[in-house]
């Protein structure tokens, strides 16, 4: 138990609100650019491509470096870790902002992911060495819901901000975010770091670096090559190979940058598979839904930025009530309804029509996101607590990584499947185009409004109200896959997550620790 006379455990709360906003700046660019994504379109006049790699490339910098940040973070400090990538995410941030050209962008957020990837498994680590057990379900629950906060925040910042200012606008949010984070956590936050620190394990971080980049770039260039491409194909076998090596040679050095015992514990894998679902469905469904609401429903950016707020509203509530529910019905009770309830409502999208009224969108949102609210919070709490305090930075990044690959193969997946239908559906409108214009018509959405504007009212009218029917039962049954996924987790929740912390009296298998000496140990000043 911690030191409740000591100045940290005094202070907890407020190093909790300085880490919740580092926090915050990494939820919002995770969607931030998706509903900027028609103005870049218009600015740069970019390709679907290179569109899709404005938001890729960061989530392939970021998902690539989680592992390695967090076990330098447990070995150098975490604080040190923190503030480096509030330093470099607010640089890149910046080099962004005015970036004059598609190639200049795309680099700007790959630096972005470099600072992302120092920032987040930092938060979720020092908050484990501040906050005592007792307490610590209540306080991942307030970071779980800053994280969905800030995700579902995002779209109405953009919109806001492409309302009022330029396109650039919407990475300079993001610095004096990173300013505050930053001057309060020299003076409030404290460092620490693994007690027993090994050497850093170089072959291990290049092979997970190398795995990771290679399974995401195979999930990203999918959709828009195809998935029987050569070089997709070939990605994904690299990145299983390289995988392969990496669990060998954790599993043989004396020092591996991931215990791979950890996963014996079915509260930490169990927990990592819950989010990596939950961060399936929404990635999946936000890359969707701010298409549906811009291009079919005709909102402005900042229109649907403000329908799109039940989604924070929603995980706030949910993620911020998990830890009372975890204590009367146990963690995988809440997770397995939190799961069911993500199942139903996503299966109820796939009623929606072109002229849906936004009572039923917005209260659908809601309820999703409460669902969402109650997987997340407590499957962290699964992961985080599974493993020694000492090791919480590695255990943080894995939780990270979850979220990060599961929400690459969501927009691939979901966006592949949205492709697919709508091309299909779109065949019969664009027969009568010239060939480039019916191509283009046929690849997204945004492109068949572009060229209805082009063309004459009548046979403009005609395409737009063709592709946005295509486009809504292109979602309706993409959003079944991730029904689907919540679906089949909930019933593997059900089945394997034991009910009850560590430290509860249960049957849950003992934690596995490295250094059984120092279970709980960490070094702070």
């Amino acid at each position: 138990m911690r030191d409740r006379s000591s100045s940290t455990y005094q202070r907890r709360w407020w190093i909790l609100g300085l880490l919740a906003m580092s926090l915050l700046i990494i939820g919002l660019d995770n969607t931030i650019l998706n509903v900027a994504l028609p103005t870049l379109q218009r600015e740069f006049d970019a390709a679907a491509t290179e569109l899709q790699w404005m938001v890729d490339a960061y989530i392939l910098v970021f998902a690539g470096l989680l592992l390695t940040m967090g076990s330098l973070g447990d070995r150098f400090g975490r604080k040190r870790a923190l503030q480096l990538g509030l330093i470099v995410f607010g640089a890149s941030s910046l080099f962004a902002a005015y970036a004059e050209s598609v190639e200049q962008l795309i680099a700007a957020r790959a630096i972005m992911g470099v600072g992302g990837a120092l920032i987040m498994p930092s938060t979720l680590s020092i908050l484990i060495d501040v906050f005592p057990r007792e307490e610590r379900g209540r306080a991942i629950s307030i970071w779980a819901g800053v994280a969905g906060m800030g995700i579902g925040l995002g779209p109405l910042t953009g919109g806001l901000l492409l309302e009022n200012f330029w396109w650039g606008s919407i990475f300079l949010i993001n610095i004096p975010i990173a300013v505050l984070a930053l001057a309060g956590g020299l003076f409030v936050i404290p460092e620490s770091r693994d007690p027993h620190p090994v050497r850093v394990d170089i072959l291990g971080a290049v092979l997970s670096i190398a795995a990771i980049t290679a399974l995401v770039f195979a999930i990203i260039e999918a959709p828009a090559r195809g998935w029987t491409d050569n070089l997709v194909l070939a990605s994904f076998a690299a990145g299983g190979l390289l995988a392969i090596a990496f669990i060998i040679w954790e599993i043989k050095t004396e020092h591996p940058m991931l215990n791979l015992a950890f996963f014996r514990n079915l509260r930490f894998s169990a927990g990592a598979g819950a989010i990596a679902i939950t961060f399936f469905a929404m990635f999946g469904m936000v890359f969707g839904l701010t298409q549906y609401l811009q291009f079919v429903q005709g909102y402005t950016a900042l229109e649907a930025g403000v329908r799109l707020v039940p989604i924070a509203l929603g995980v706030v509530i949910g993620a911020g009530n998990s830890h009372r529910l975890v204590a009367k019905l146990g963690t995988d009770r809440v997770v397995t309804l939190g799961l069911l309830l993500v199942t139903t409502v996503l299966a109820s999208l796939a009623f929606w029509q072109p002229d849906t009224p936004y009572w039923v969108v917005g209260t659908t949102l809601f309820v999703l996101a409460i669902g969402m609210g109650n997987t997340m919070a407590p499957s962290t709490d699964a992961v985080m607590g599974a493993i020694p305090e000492a090791n919480a930075g590695v255990a943080s990044a894995m939780n990270d990584v979850t979220r990060q690959v599961a929400g690459a193969l969501g927009v691939a997946v979901i966006g592949s499947a949205i492709n697919t239908v709508y091309g299909r559906r779109m065949e019969d409108a664009v027969a009568g185009l010239p060939p480039e214009a019916a191509e283009a018509a046929s690849d997204s959405i945004g492109m068949a409004a572009r060229i209805a504007a082009m063309v004459p009212a009548n046979a403009g009218g005609t395409l737009l109200d063709a592709a946005r029917s295509a486009f809504t039962d292109a979602l309706s049954l993409a959003v079944l896959i991730s029904a689907c996924a919540a679906l089949a987790g909930a019933v593997l929740i059900a089945r394997f997550m034991p009910r009850h912390h560590l430290a509860d009296k249960s049957a849950a298998p003992e934690a596995v620790n490295p250094h059984p000496q120092d279970a709980g140990a960490v070094t702070s000043k």
